[in-house]
């Protein structure tokens, strides 16, 4: 079968992705960005990959025509706190009008549980984006999923961040709404097992795991299987907005996502019926145990996709390619090179910077720029990595986004996402005579942009010497 999916770089896409291509399908990428795909060769072989911005018109003959369904795996909620309901709405009408150009049977589409007389912003557009495929010409099959637990997944990223940081906390009411998690291998199960199922066609079903607990009961219960203890109290006087300042310092969450989140929070996400589940004889993991399959994949270095390195978790909304040529005028520069004896040694520890492994000097004072970034709106050093030692274009790397990963001609380029009167560079590269060039490129922004470059330089010349020399040592 030929497969559309669209969203292929999310969460979701990418766990998607494998699983169909183990069943043998032919699968159609529909990404805004090539290079943001951050998958294998070896995957990138096995599929067509086509470029397309659903919040533009769509162009004729975009896609082929021959695609038998697809997945719709599209969503704006942490990009916007005003109007991702009208972005959403956007890009499904623009997918219809696309779709209508091939000869498509079947469109997949994941939303959320909406069960409850009042929905937030979010799931209210959830539900209009699922009214306006049904306007497609197609059978659409709508899974609507509760909470999502796996290993990546922005809603057990915030949980681990509050567990494992905060033993005692004074949280908002709405801990104590209940809600029904489902596992992320549960919702790739789900997604995969209604390709070409008769029986799901233009019907909605409610997807979620057997226990519906409180938010509360869910970092408890985290908490017990990682072998410690939470103390929680929940007060009446913290508003949505101080409920999001909360979030977005303590945990990863970016401030736009916080937000949203805690407007859907406030709404039960409980699932109605089980005919999905029975239909196709799934028995969904408990929430105990998504978690544990969760640390598995972490702990095992196995975290296919996680929430953190969509463009949309830091500032950086555009084209990678827009920023890959580093500006050579009207920029301020701390370069440095060193002679290396073992370029594949220093290389590997290129592509393990950041993250759990850090900066290789100076790591309190990178975590220091972080928290001050965090202060002033920014993303701060929360994200991490989601590998080790793999880096794929589009990546999120603490505060810095990866715009080229090029172990073949040894070359290493980020973006800094940081609050800056500017913009910023970093640049890793073994030339052929074994010599690693480190470059920090500063594009400032009028005075001010100039007046923090150079209230910084006293640091560079200790955080990058040393850097450098530890990156490069034998």
């Amino acid at each position: 079968m030929k497969i559309l999916l669209t969203g292929a770089n999310g969460y979701i896409g990418m766990r998607l992705l494998p699983r169909l291509l183990e069943m043998g399908h032919q699968i159609v990428c529909a990404v805004r960005d090539e290079a943001r795909l951050s998958v294998d060769k070896e995957i990138k072989d096995q599929i067509e990959i086509v470029e397309i911005d659903f919040l533009e018109e769509p162009k004729e003959n975009s896609i082929p025509k021959d695609i038998d369904a697809a997945y719709f795996l599209i969503h704006s909620m942490s990009s916007s706190t005003q109007d991702f309901d009208n972005m959403e709405a956007k890009t499904a009408n623009n997918f219809n009008k696309l779709v209508s150009q091939t000869n498509i049977n079947q469109v997949v589409y994941l939303s959320g549980i909406v069960n409850d007389k009042n929905l937030s912003k979010h799931l209210q557009s959830r539900k209009n984006v699922e009214d306006i495929l049904y306007q497609g010409n197609y059978n659409l099959t709508v899974l609507r999923a509760g909470i999502i637990v796996g290993s990546g997944s922005s809603s057990f990223e915030i949980i681990r961040d509050l567990c494992e940081k905060l033993p005692v906390m004074i949280t908002p009411k709405w801990v104590l709404t209940k809600t029904q998690p489902i596992a992320i291998r549960d919702v790739i199960t789900f997604l995969t097992e209604v390709l070409g199922n008769e029986k799901t066609y233009n019907d909605s079903f409610d997807i979620a795991g057997p226990n519906v607990l409180t938010y509360k009961e869910m970092l408890l219960k985290y908490a017990e299987v990682r072998g410690f203890k939470n103390w929680i109290w929940t007060v009446p006087v913290m508003t949505p907005k101080l409920s999001s300042y909360w979030l977005y310092f303590v945990t990863s969450t970016s401030y736009k996502l916080a937000l949203n989140l805690v407007d859907s929070m406030k709404i039960e996400v409980v699932a109605k019926d089980t005919r999905l589940q029975d239909l196709l004889n799934i028995q969904p993991h408990t929430y105990k145990e998504a978690i544990d399959l969760a640390f598995k994949k972490i702990e095992q270095n196995l975290v296919v996709s996680s929430w953190k390195d969509s463009m949309i978790s830091g500032r950086f909304l555009e084209n990678l390619e827009k920023h890959i040529q580093v500006p050579k005028y009207g920029v301020l520069k701390d370069h440095k090179k060193i002679k290396v004896k073992n370029p594949d040694i220093v290389l590997e520890r290129i592509w393990s910077i950041g993250g759990e492994t850090g900066w290789y000097y100076g790591n309190w004072l990178w975590k220091i720029r972080g928290f001050m970034d965090k202060l002033f709106g920014g993303v701060g050093l929360r994200r991490g990595r989601t590998h080790p030692n793999k880096i794929f274009a589009g990546d999120s790397l603490d505060f810095w986004r990866v715009l080229l990963a090029e172990k073949k001609s040894k070359r290493l380029l980020l973006f800094a996402e940081m609050k800056l009167p500017g913009e910023a560079w970093l640049e890793f590269k073994i030339d052929e005579d074994n010599v690693l060039h480190q470059t920090a490129t500063f594009r400032p922004r009028g005075l001010r942009g100039r007046l923090y470059w150079y209230s910084i330089v006293p640091f560079h010349y200790f955080i990058f010497g040393g850097m450098i020399k530890n990156i490069a040592k034998q």
